[in-house]
């Protein structure tokens, strides 16, 4: 077994229980890609097995920081079996759920999302990518299911120094020999949904908005909006959200024109009226200004950008965006309207966020009341020892 041995001081992190090592700690040792080693203080003593990385900034991610621990096939059996099973205590409501948050569930570089009877994996780390056979069959046999399909197209998987990877997995072909589809239809709530995992953003979808969406709902049926603006609308699931809350008419925001026309269709899947709903394939903060130049104002409005930080490194470039687009849409606000706005950036911390967003306001002139702070859906964990499993923040603003 090779061994990995820390700088001095290094060690404080993993005895947190946090499952990183960055470049910077090691003094001496490594491996080949995906490797378990042995990783040690400076004086020797155990700290934790983990898989290697020679490519990445994050040079070893732990598997275990128990030294009786074997990290076999019967060690990620046993994980996935775990990570399944506590999804019992999420009490999530649709046959679309994440079921493997990477480090949250003890499996660094790993995300598993089932939609309907179809599993999607992501192998996002060396580790992950060289127990990907062992993983893919411990995924079925404790789902049940049959069909996998790989989305390994992320960016984090150059970081690793690993190509994309896209396709079947297991159950690639029907019982009459046809290839299977990629597309899906999920139950949300009381709606409908379709994706192709294979075309679609992430693992085909954004389960992790899944509360979030039924909160704007509620909101909406409460409030009784009459105009809602959806930025960043994607294939419409606050559209549909707020139709279903009774909102008179919604106009969504994409640069995606095949997104939008999944949008349309799920309009009219979920029985909604076609002119109450409008989709505008369109730059949002083009949009946003020109709604402003038109004096145009909404009841509502949801900003749910794509992720402007991937890193801390990129937070400042990122916190100039955010609040760029909170300042154009606290603007176009009515008084007593409501702004659901968010930040998927793992680079840009919750109170960093806050701070975004109300100076934001001020730089609009408009005060508001934050009634809530939202987050990811619940099978998409944090956990106390990775913070970072806390990318998805959000807040909820009443304009005053």
């Amino acid at each position: 077994m090779k061994t990995i041995r820390l700088r001095e001081g290094k060690e404080r992190s993993l005895l947190r229980g946090h499952p990183w090592i960055f470049d910077s700690a090691i003094a001496k040792g490594g491996g080949d890609a995906g490797e378990t080693v042995r990783i040690e203080a400076h004086d020797g003593r155990f700290l934790a097995w983990a898989a290697f990385s020679p490519a990445s900034r994050i040079r070893a991610r732990v598997w275990s920081f128990d030294e009786g621990q074997r990290i076999d096939a019967a060690f990620f059996q046993a994980a996935v079996a775990r990570a399944i099973a506590a999804r019992a205590w999420f009490e999530v409501k649709s046959n679309g759920i994440r079921l493997v948050h990477g480090e949250s569930d003890g499996l660094p570089g790993l995300i598993v999302d089932r939609y309907d009877d179809t599993l999607v994996a992501q192998f996002t780390s060396a580790g992950t990518e060289r127990w990907k056979a062992v993983l893919a069959d411990a995924l079925l046999a404790h789902t049940g299911l049959k069909k996998l399909y790989e989305r390994s197209d992320a960016s984090a998987r150059g970081l690793e120094g690993l190509p994309e990877v896209k396709g079947w997995l297991r159950g690639g072909v029907g019982d009459d020999g046809a290839p299977a589809s990629t597309a899906v239809t999920i139950e949300e709530h009381e709606w409908r949904l379709t994706l192709d995992v294979h075309e679609g953003h992430k693992t085909g979808f954004y389960l992790d908005q899944r509360d979030s969406r039924k909160r704007f709902a509620e909101t909406t049926r409460r409030r009784g909006f009459g105009t809602v603006l959806n930025c960043y609308c994607y294939t419409g699931g606050f559209t549909v959200a707020a139709l279903a809350g009774g909102a008179g008419h919604v106009t969504s925001i994409d640069s995606s024109g095949p997104a939008l026309e999944r949008a349309r269709a799920h309009v009219a899947l979920n029985g909604f009226a076609p002119e109450r709903a409008e989709f505008l394939d369109a730059d949002v903060n083009a949009s946003l200004r020109r709604f402003g130049a038109e004096g145009r104002t909404f009841d509502a409005i949801i900003l749910d950008p794509p992720k402007f930080a991937p890193t801390a490194a990129h937070a400042e470039r990122a916190a100039r965006a955010y609040k760029d687009i909170n300042r154009l849409a606290f603007k176009l606000l009515a008084p007593g309207g409501v702004l659901f706005t968010y930040s998927c950036s793992g680079g840009i911390s919750a109170d960093l966020f806050h701070k975004i967003v109300a100076s934001a306001g001020a730089d609009a002139g408009v005060d508001g009341y934050i009634t809530e702070r939202l987050s990811g859906a619940p099978d998409h964990p944090m956990t106390i020892h990775f913070p970072e499993g806390e990318y998805l923040k959000g807040l909820v603003v009443v304009r005053r």
